[in-house]
């Protein structure tokens, strides 16, 4: 296990810590009282915008970071590369209702381990934090769909003519 309390096996640490970075206090409300209820997931921090998400990552060392796409002052793809700069950077799923392909690309790109809409049904939301916390990546079906056709019609376009 390293100083994060991540298990080197691939399993999910006893109590899986968790940074929720969302600018609506109802949303965040909301996300801590599912993740909570699950009993082996703890919110360790809170924000409201991307600006303090590496510093409260650094303070409170979360296995999992939930961002926003959009905030106020900074966003979340702005939070996400502060966080990838962190010597152990926590896994981070992006959860927001723009399901915009220019988001999910660059949110992967920078090094993003999923991308989630928030109409996730709870029990998902708990699943995907669990999956992440023991190393994995998740992404909203309707996502992953999209991804996996960009990524074929990328691989078609790349293939030498015959």
């Amino acid at each position: 296990m390293n100083r994060f309390g991540r298990t080197l096996t691939g399993e999910a640490p006893k109590v899986i810590k968790v940074m929720l970075a969302d600018d609506e206090d109802l949303v965040r409300s909301g996300l801590r009282t599912i993740l909570t209820s699950a009993g082996d997931i703890e919110v360790v921090a809170e924000c409201d915008d991307g600006l303090h998400v590496a510093d409260l990552a650094r303070q409170h060392r979360p296995h999992v970071a939930l961002l926003d796409i959009r905030m106020r002052s900074a966003d979340g793809l702005f939070a996400l590369r502060r966080l990838r700069a962190l010597p152990e950077p926590p896994k981070v799923a992006m959860l927001t209702t723009f399901d915009v392909d220019e988001y999910v690309t660059e949110a992967l790109r920078i090094g993003a381990s999923g991308f989630l809409l928030k109409d996730t049904e709870p029990a998902v939301l708990v699943r995907a934090v669990r999956d992440l916390a023991a190393g994995g990546a998740v992404l909203d079906p309707g996502v992953a769909a999209r991804v996996l056709s960009t990524v074929a019609d990328g691989e078609r376009a790349a293939e030498p003519a015959r």
